[in-house]
């Protein structure tokens, strides 16, 4: 079996969710209350994906996203689809800084697996032939890390901790499976658990294991989903340390998790935040296996409208290469435009203006 002719991740990338249009907001506004059904609901949410595949082929990307418009969250609505979870509203949300996230988690319910008719596999197919040959059709899932979360695992049916780890594996290899069989030739693993392995503002106390323990597992339930999958199939991971309304859950580098991760997962690229002072300097990036996966530095951010400055941008690359080789570098915001449907604080103008400035500067760089 043989690679794609055109290697993900790209030059110039995007993480994957872009700003719901006011019409979708309506529509989900009028499902809600009973003026529409849930098949004219997944007509308006059909014909604004294919407007925002059109765009993004048009601002120049070579990957396009689905902008994740049919989703309410980026990891809730694939969790709770699978076998033994389900969705519910807890007394609280997540603290972000400043601010609390509308209610909603996941949690376990039963033995874990993958529900063979998962609507993200039917809707990727839908999503594929939107795209045709126009450009990479990526679809973004979350990480099998991130039901690693507090809260989310039953004691009661998953005392072992290594049994949880066995299922959680399994039922990844069985969804990257079925995205595979489905035509998905590009897939990112979007996780902010691992990423808050590095916070000093996360304690871990509760799980019963240290930190180290815990890095540790992470890279072996990674790399386990990963292990045989197939040669043409690109998987790259997103580490976040969360993006709500343009809200940041929490800061720290990536030096705790580098030597472990960053040296050993089997993933072909890496989507880090770099757009600010919450991520640290480049020195992390040491551990990357030179010619191993491709360097995405997320130097842009979704956070806000304002185009960064040209020369600066390019002076942290040029920083970058003392860590990676230029050519196993790529650019890219620091996250999603909307990991939520409320969407980050700017407007659909500046999200396009963003992507095609990061379009315009890779070809300056890259040519």
């Amino acid at each position: 079996m043989t690679k794609t002719l055109v290697k993900a991740p790209f030059r110039a990338d995007h993480v994957g969710s872009l700003l719901r249009p006011e019409r979708i907001h309506q529509a989900r506004k009028d499902f809600q209350e009973g003026h529409i059904i849930a098949q004219e609901l997944h007509a308006i949410e059909t014909e604004e994906i294919k407007k925002v595949v059109d765009k993004q082929i048009e601002v120049g990307l070579q990957a396009v996203t689905d902008g994740e418009f049919r989703r309410r969250f980026w990891h809730t609505d694939f969790l709770e689809h699978l076998n033994g979870v389900e969705g519910y509203v807890p007394e609280s949300g997540f603290a972000f800084k400043g601010e609390e996230t509308e209610r909603y988690d996941v949690r376990v319910i039963g033995k874990i697996s993958f529900n063979q008719d998962h609507p993200h596999i039917k809707e990727f197919i839908e999503f594929k032939e939107i795209v045709g040959d126009r450009a990479v059709a990526k679809q973004t899932i979350p990480s099998p890390n991130q039901l690693f979360n507090a809260g989310i695992r039953n004691l009661d049916i998953y005392p072992d901790l290594e049994e949880y780890t066995k299922d959680v594996i399994q039922t990844y290899r069985d969804a990257i499976k079925a995205f595979y069989d489905a035509g998905c030739r590009y897939l990112q693993l979007d996780d902010v658990y691992i990423a808050g392995l590095n916070s000093p503002d996360i304690p871990f106390n509760d799980s019963g294991y240290s930190r180290e323990e815990l890095i540790d597992l992470a890279l072996r339930v990674a790399n386990g989903v990963l292990e045989d999958k197939p040669e043409d199939l690109i998987v790259t991971t997103h580490l976040c340390r969360g993006n709500y309304r343009s809200k940041w859950a929490f800061e720290g580098s990536y030096a705790k998790i580098a030597p472990t991760l960053f040296a050993k997962e089997k993933v072909d690229g890496f989507f880090l935040e770099y757009d600010d002072d919450r991520s640290g300097d480049f020195g992390p990036l040491e551990h990357i296996p030179n010619g191993g996966a491709q360097v995405v530095l997320g130097v842009f951010t979704s956070k806000h409208g304002q185009l960064e400055d040209k020369e600066n941008i390019k002076a942290r690359i040029e920083e970058a290469t003392k860590y990676v080789p230029l050519e196993q570098l790529c650019i890219s915001p620091q996250c999603g435009f909307a990991s939520t449907h409320h969407g980050n604080i700017l407007t659909e103008e500046e999200q396009w203006a963003k992507l095609q400035y990061i379009v315009d500067i890779s070809k300056e760089i890259w040519g």
